[in-house]
């Protein structure tokens, strides 16, 4: 039953994640060094955030469990913002670099777009995330010991598994529309990823209530992913020519 419960979260949590590498990026070196990139960037915001609340709390009373709950809480958000800091950092990397590419390609135009770039950033940094999120949770998985036994919620392997895929595919679109609001100067743009991704923070906070915590994370991942859709150049043009393609291929085949 262990096993069953850690392949199912594992597959659950990372199996979309991992086709979008297999399928459109692997095939090509220069993605996959974005990607290793991107992850190692959120790897030093996080190192950075949880390097100043071990200050924090060191600083103050261990022994008083609000305060520490508090440091914790603040420690979060300064997460977060520092993961959005060095999201725009990474855009400004990557910008220079593609601009040098460019300069010594020998062809036309840099070899990857912006919007590739946002793509393949913003899900090296959605992998690293939902590894350090769920990688503990699955090693736990494996037993010994029984969820649920002492009156605690019996979905909270699925419901951890569920909440890193969102977390993934949310930074992919906040990758996608953080970059197109670099490249326009759209600054509220900027400002509105904060804003969702300390949103989606708070909203974590209200587990073990599940029902209160995944579903508005789930509503705002397909907000955020029409929104992406929209910013990485995508119309509703494109859709209509999808479907007719589709249609007329069921068609022809029957």
């Amino acid at each position: 039953m262990t096993a069953a419960v850690f392949f199912g979260c594992a597959f659950i949590a990372f199996g979309p994640a991992f086709s979008l590498f297999i399928f459109t990026i692997a095939k090509d070196p220069l993605r996959v060094i974005i990607l290793i990139a991107g992850a190692f960037f959120w790897l030093v915001s996080l190192l950075l955030s949880s390097l100043v609340w071990f200050i924090a709390t060191k600083a103050t009373n261990a022994q008083d469990l609000t305060l520490q709950k508090n440091l914790l809480i603040f420690g979060s958000i300064f997460s977060v913002i520092l993961q959005e800091v060095f999201r725009f950092a990474y855009y400004r990397l990557l910008r220079k670099a593609n601009e040098g590419l460019a300069a010594i390609s020998e062809e036309d135009g840099p070899p990857l777009s912006v919007r590739e770039m946002a793509y393949v950033a913003g899900l090296g940094f959605g992998i690293m995330s939902g590894a350090f999120s769920m990688i503990n949770t699955l090693s736990d998985s494996l037993g010994p010991g029984t969820v649920g036994m002492f009156g605690d919620s019996q979905y909270y392997f699925i419901t951890s598994a569920l909440m890193t895929l969102a977390l993934t595919m949310l930074h992919t679109f906040w990758g996608v529309v953080f970059f197109e609001g670099c490249e326009r100067k759209r600054w509220w743009v900027i400002a509105v990823v904060l804003c969702v991704h300390l949103m989606v923070f708070s909203l974590s906070l209200l587990n073990p209530f599940y029902v209160g915590s995944i579903l508005p994370v789930y509503a705002i991942m397909l907000l955020m992913a029409v929104w992406a859709f929209f910013s990485s150049g995508g119309s509703l043009h494109n859709i209509t020519l999808l479907w007719t393609c589709r249609k007329s291929n069921t068609e022809t085949s029957s």
